[in-house]
């Protein structure tokens, strides 16, 4: 049964289109298909507005705005930072149906929220997709007490931009009348202005929907790709601008934070954190006030505090702080959803210890003329700056920010209470951002945002008690010199009158690196003592290095060696990028090494002579540094030197995503985006290649006890997958057969396989290379490893396999859900699909076709493509799914005895509902069987099938429930299927044993988990 969102229909020529292009393109996305709509279909349903009006097809340009977050995606590490999380607690009758119609008609109102984005000829694209039939809202009945971490889960799963993915909907059901609603979408395609129109629009088209007698009174909605288009367009005008702003910040340098005590590694997601000082009530009206007598903002005033705070927290009085603009003007532009803010640098001089006041006139005319130049993307003037555009140390000139928090947008739906319901983010986009919090108007409060990476938590709370303390004493005062401006509270973590936090003098430099005293860790009574050079002090301050020596070679540049207390701490290339972030490029060793000890002689002295030699000045020779080098000059245009600058070679996000995916296409090792920035040198790329080449390569030696030969162990069988559900079972069923197993498995997983004859080799669909590696020793392949959601992944994993494949029969796992949605109640073996088939079942059908194609080609043998529903077996995958999968809505209302709606018999013309399964072990022997007698093509494998209602009573009496069971003539989205697959070509191996029938199967999955769906 379909395990995927479905699709909406559209025509036939669109989806031959559509099948062109992906064949072309070599890309997955949304492709469906049905006869043309009826006369009945409503506006919504067919992607037009009320108007009929349809956004135009085709590739888009990106807007800037857009880009950058698109950028953000392809280098890694932003993790959830970029998801826009919309939870509002909703008490009164609630319709889960009416909202779904209310959230598919807005979809189908805003072609931004299904609108998918690719790459073609290296830039950037996007494509509307049709409006789907529905937009899943899946429902989860739980408790207060879990229901955050349920929220935090939805919204930290990631979003697959290539698929269409921008928005989600979740709704947690407390009680009858009790619900939180939470929408979750991706900041590509929404921005804080959006939300308000996405509330405001969702009430009306609920209402309208609730009723079922009125259609919604909404005018056509512009489109956000008009708009990215006009922008594009615009582009070659803005030169003269473009350079007002280069002038403007071409010598600008980020803010110098004070560095951490112990700084970590460059991770891959910076971890955000809070801190709150609440203010007095009558604050934000005495501020208010200030602006107004001096002809300025309550924003401006409270951007004033935050670079008074920002001057005394880093001693600077050159400062940029990045403020948020929009490109939003014009009646053209109203009611329009999508990404259009825009970053604004503020420079201000905050030199001459000026009044408050008069650093709110500085401020004001540099916010003022920031806002006359709004409409020019932040990324363009980066792009013009270059490496002008970092710091030494490639920090982010705008690193620092400043908002005011107004009251939070809530869903307001009609016979309703809205409660806003706050939902963290894990991630930072910036180092620090200053708040002035308005949300509770009784209660507003001074807070920042930090990135913990980058920030201790005892300088982010002077940091937030400083703020608070200039807000109350402006508030006042107005004409208090900044010098004598009340300092922190003591008690709290205050800062030293330069702006840096005691607990951190070794940290003043900052990390922009030209303004500190490099020894002046050697001299902090907590600093670590030994090698007064600053990386050596640095490593030391690291709290897993033992050990740390700086060695300057006759010749060339210094070299670091250090000892860890624990062999498995960071490597030598992090602990250098490390020292990239916190030092000046004059400190900076060439190198760190990884020692055991270091040489010492007999009364405890260093013997440098006992050291291992540096490495050598000249150009690495290696193959992979020339494929470094190579890649450079391509992507870069210049060839660079082995110690070049990334940056300084005109390097920028979109160069760092596109160097990296040509590495690791030519290599076959894991390399982002972020790794080019972090590390920055062809030099230190290179070694952070030759790392990761050789932790592969061990692994792999590693997880493969002994080489097999040919001869040894003739008939050996790859197994991908094999910790999953599926996969295990093979596995076991092949081990039992005394056939010698190869086991694909992830490292942190191996251990999970264990059973004779088994062998285990490190690996996973997005290893390529060892992929095709695992085939080559294999004499068959049983390949049951999916990502389920990563078509892209799916797809590139099966060729790869497919083109190693050189002998033997190979087993293709696939999935009913390629059939899509026939129009008979009964689906023969191969039969042809019917449309719509979604993007999970095209992808089944797509890697079919790869292996049948190849099958009996150049030494290989037959190719079976094994389609099976779903699976039961007592497995924790498998469990997983009965709970939260494709029923995954029965199960939970079965569990906690909610009542269950099911479809009557015979509603929509069809005479039963229900799902076809198969049991774990059946489609394990049917797959093995395969190996002996391939089908030469589709084979299906289903132990039987249950109505829903027969489900239903089995789900509940095991779980010990009695909740009402109504059966309606409507279809809920989860329910709709009605199929029966005949599974003759392998009706022996499928044949049930003891212990197989569907009641002892559901039995055994729910026992270890009775009650602990929540």
């Amino acid at each position: 049964m379909p395990t995927d969102a479905d699709s909406a229909p559209c025509d036939r020529q669109q989806l031959q289109r559509e099948l062109l292009r992906r064949a072309r393109a070599g890309t997955t996305r949304r492709t469906t298909a049905e006869p043309a709509a009826s006369a009945g279909t409503t506006a919504e349903a067919t992607g037009t507005d009320r108007d009929g009006h349809a956004p135009q097809a085709g590739r888009v340009p990106l807007s800037r705005a857009q880009r950058r977050m698109w950028l953000m995606e392809r280098l890694g590490g932003a993790g959830d930072s970029y998801h826009v999380p919309f939870a509002t607690r909703v008490r009164g009758p609630f319709d889960v149906a009416a909202f779904a119609t209310a959230l598919t008609s807005l979809v189908a109102r805003h072609a931004i929220l299904r609108t998918r984005y690719a790459e073609h000829e290296g830039e950037p694209c996007q494509e509307v997709l049709p409006t789907p039939r529905t937009v899943p809202v899946h429902v989860v009945d739980t408790d207060e007490e879990h229901a955050a971490t349920l929220l935090r889960r939805e919204t930290t799963r990631p979003f697959d931009l290539a698929a269409g993915d921008a928005v989600r909907a979740l709704v947690l059901r407390h009680g009858p009348q009790d619900h939180t609603v939470l929408l979750t979408f991706h900041h590509i395609a929404m921005d804080g202005a959006s939300l308000d129109i996405v509330a405001a629009e969702l009430a009306v088209l609920y209402a309208a929907a609730a009723d079922g007698t009125h259609p919604h009174q909404l005018t056509a909605a512009p489109q956000y790709a008009d708009h990215a288009r006009r922008e594009h367009e615009d582009l070659p005008g803005f030169a003269a601008e473009l350079k007002h702003w280069g002038d403007l910040l071409a010598d600008a340098a980020p803010p110098r934070l004070p560095r951490p005590a112990a700084a970590e590694p460059p991770a891959a997601v910076r971890p955000a954190a809070v801190r709150s000082v609440p203010l007095g009530p009558a604050v934000p009206e005495a501020l208010r006030a200030l602006g107004a007598q001096r002809q300025a903002t309550l924003f401006a005033v409270s951007l004033t505090a935050a670079f008074a705070a920002l001057h005394r927290l880093t001693g600077d009085d050159d400062l940029v702080i990045g403020v948020a603009g929009t490109h939003r003007s014009g009646t053209a532009m109203r009611g329009l959803v999508g990404l259009c803010v825009n970053t604004l640098p503020v420079r201000v001089d905050v030199s001459g210890a000026p009044s408050f006041t008069r650093l709110l006139r500085r401020v004001n005319d540099a916010l003022l003329e920031a806002q006359r130049h709004r409409h020019i993307p932040f990324d363009l003037v980066l792009e013009r700056l270059g490496a002008g555009a970092r710091g030494a140390d490639g920090t982010a000139l705008v690193r620092v920010t400043s908002d005011v928090l107004g009251e939070p947008t809530v869903l307001r739906l009609p016979g309703t209470s809205a409660e806003y319901v706050d939902v963290p983010s894990d991630g930072a986009k910036f180092s620090l951002s200053y708040g002035l919090g308005l949300g509770d108007p009784d209660r507003p409060e001074a807070l920042v945002q930090y990135d913990a990476n980058t920030l201790d938590d005892t300088v982010a709370e002077a940091a937030v008690r400083d703020f608070a303390a200039l807000l109350q004493a402006v508030a006042a005062d107005p004409e208090l010199v900044l010098g004598e401006l009340p300092p922190a509270d003591p008690d709290h973590g205050a800062g030293t009158p330069d702006g840096t936090a005691e607990a951190h003098d070794e940290g003043h430099g900052g990390d922009g690196g030209d303004g500190g005293d490099p020894e002046a860790g050697s001299r902090a009574g907590s600093a670590p003592q030994g090698d007064p050079h600053p990386a050596a002090q640095a490593l030391r301050a690291h709290p897993v290095v033992a050990d740390a020596v700086v060695v300057r070679p006759e010749q060339g540049p210094p070299v670091a060696y250090a000892v860890l207390h624990d062999s498995a701490g960071p490597s030598g290339h992090e602990l250098l990028a490390l020292l990239r972030r916190t030092l000046a490029p004059e400190a900076l060793p060439a190198a760190v090494t990884l020692l055991d000890a270091l040489p010492r002689t007999a009364d405890g002295a260093l013997a440098p002579d006992r050291l291992p030699g540096a490495p050598a000045p000249s150009a690495p020779a290696s193959p992979r540094a020339g494929a470094v080098t190579g890649t450079f000059a391509a992507v870069l245009g210049v060839r660079p030197s082995p110690d070049d600058d990334f940056f300084t070679l005109g390097g920028h996000s979109l160069k760092a995503v596109q160097l990296a995916e040509r590495l690791r296409t030519d290599l076959g090792l894991p390399l982002t985006g972020l790794d080019v920035l972090q590390a920055r040198t062809p030099r230190a790329l290179t070694a952070l290649l030759d790392e990761r080449a050789a932790r592969q390569s061990a692994a792999k030696t590693a997880s493969r006890p002994r080489p097999r030969s040919r001869a040894g162990r003739p008939g050996t069988v790859l197994v991908t997958g094999a910790t999953g559900g599926v996969g295990a079972y093979v596995v076991r069923e092949l081990a039992a057969q005394g056939r010698p197993v190869l086991a694909l498995a992830r490292p942190e997983s191996a251990h999970l396989i264990a059973a004779e004859g088994v062998d285990v080799i490190e690996g996973d669909l997005r290893d390529l290379a060892g992929l095709r590696d695992a085939v080559a020793q294999a004499d068959a392949v049983v390949h049951a490893a999916c990502t389920f959601t990563r078509h892209d992944v799916d797809l590139a994993a099966m060729e790869a396999m497919v083109d190693a494949w050189r002998r033997g029969p190979f087993v293709f796992v696939s999935s009913v859900d390629a059939y899509g949605h026939p129009d008979t109640d009964r689906v023969a073996e191969e039969a042809p699909p019917h449309e719509p088939v979604s993007p999970y079942g095209q992808a089944k059908l797509d890697c079919e076709a790869m292996v049948l194609r190849a099958a009996g080609t150049a030494g290989r043998g037959g190719a079976s493509a094994v389609r099976s529903p779903i699976v039961w077996g007592a497995h924790d995958r498998l469990r997983e799914q009965l709970r939260w999968g494709a029923i995954g809505t029965l199960y939970q209302a079965a569990d906690r005895g909610l009542p269950i709606e099911l479809p009557r018999p015979g509603t929509a013309g069809h005479a039963w509902y229900g799902a076809a399964w198969v049991h774990a072990a059946a489609l394990a022997r049917a797959v093995t069987e395969c190996l002996d007698r391939p089908v030469h093509g589709v084979a299906n494998a289903c132990s039987g099938h249950v109505s829903w209602r027969d489900l239903a009573q089995d789900l509940t009496e095991l779980l010990g429930t009695r909740p009402a069971v109504h059966e309606s003539g409507t279809v809920p989205r989860d329910l709709d299927h009605r199929w029966h697959y005949d599974s003759a070509r392998l009706a022996r191996a499928l044949r049930p044993r003891p212990g197989e029938d569907r009641r002892t199967v559901l039995a055994e999955m729910i026992a270890p988990m009775a009650g602990g769906t929540a």
